[in-house]
């Protein structure tokens, strides 16, 4: 029997989700049907109500908005999704009870890879734009980087709780920053981490393109203060996005929203299939969205 699995969101049509794990379980030789299925937190519950009559299901991803709202749907959470109450995958897993749905997180391990993969050390000094569920799994990220502290990045400090939560469940010292200061600060970053809608970093990206020729960092002897850091921008439609491509050209590492995707599919997969996700089916998911095969 043909099991299926889905990406939920709303909007979802520009996710690129399922053109990764199709290529995943092809190359698997896997009898898995991924879609992608537009679903708003109102609907949410009566659409996994609705699930419970299906036996085929063994997974789901869950992108924006739903994101928290998921945690209420689920029978258990798992690692980190069970301390920064945000999940953004469910696991079918049969057991002699029935089928159990487990939630998981592996936004932080998609992001932790992504950057890793782009030449980030240890203890980065660390920025992220925007408080919402994606800064949860950031800020859960830099913990697992070694960072002490992040500066976050807000619109709304009083819509900025999943990331404050975030930082109290890991022990991460944060400071919540308007927006209006962001593109100053973030400059002198080893790290930052925009979870910034598409477009919705077009105004910070202006603000880096006045900042002066000569804008230093801090001189904490781990690189050059005219040395600029590296930015993960996990919107990756439209790409490049204005801030990719300002942040480039001052210089630093541009890391596409699509790296952290494939990381953390990649951890999906494995959780749906429990198949063995080896280096030649995490190149032939680089192919089918357009980025560079892996160098091992």
């Amino acid at each position: 029997m043909s099991r299926r699995a889905a990406v939920l969101g709303h909007p979802i049509s520009h996710s690129k989700s399922p053109a990764l794990h199709r290529a995943a379980y092809a190359k698997l030789g896997l009898d898995i049907d991924y879609s992608a299925i537009d679903v708003t937190v109102e609907r949410l519950p009566a659409f996994m109500a609705g699930l419970q009559a299906q036996d085929n299901w063994c997974g789901l991803s869950v992108t924006m908005p739903l994101k928290t709202a998921m945690v209420d749907e689920v029978d258990e959470v798992r690692g980190a999704g069970s301390h920064l109450g945000v999940i953004n995958t469910v696991a079918f897993e049969a057991t002699e009870h029935g089928v159990r749905r487990v939630g998981h997180n592996t936004d932080v391990a998609g992001i932790v890879q992504a950057v890793r993969n782009a030449g980030v050390k240890e203890r980065p000094s660390s920025a992220i734009l925007g408080g919402g569920g994606t800064s949860a799994a950031a800020i859960a990220a830099l913990h697992e980087l070694g960072s002490g502290h992040v500066d976050v990045y807000v619109r709304d400090a009083g819509r900025a709780a999943e990331a404050k939560a975030a930082a109290a469940a890991v022990g991460l010292s944060v400071q919540l920053r308007p927006m209006t200061e962001a593109a100053e600060g973030i400059a002198g970053a080893d790290l930052v981490i925009s979870t910034l809608p598409p477009r919705a970093a077009d105004s910070i990206a202006a603000g880096l393109d006045r900042l002066p020729d000569d804008v230093k960092r801090p001189d904490d002897g781990k690189r050059p203060d005219d040395v600029w850091g590296v930015l993960l921008d996990v919107a990756y439609d439209p790409w490049p996005s204005r801030i990719a491509e300002v942040w480039h050209s001052r210089g630093g590492v541009v890391v596409p929203g699509l790296e952290m995707l494939l990381y953390q599919a990649v951890e999906q997969i494995r959780l749906f299939s429990g198949a063995e996700v080896t280096a030649d089916v995490i190149d032939v998911m680089c192919d089918s969205v357009g980025l560079p095969r892996r160098v091992y």
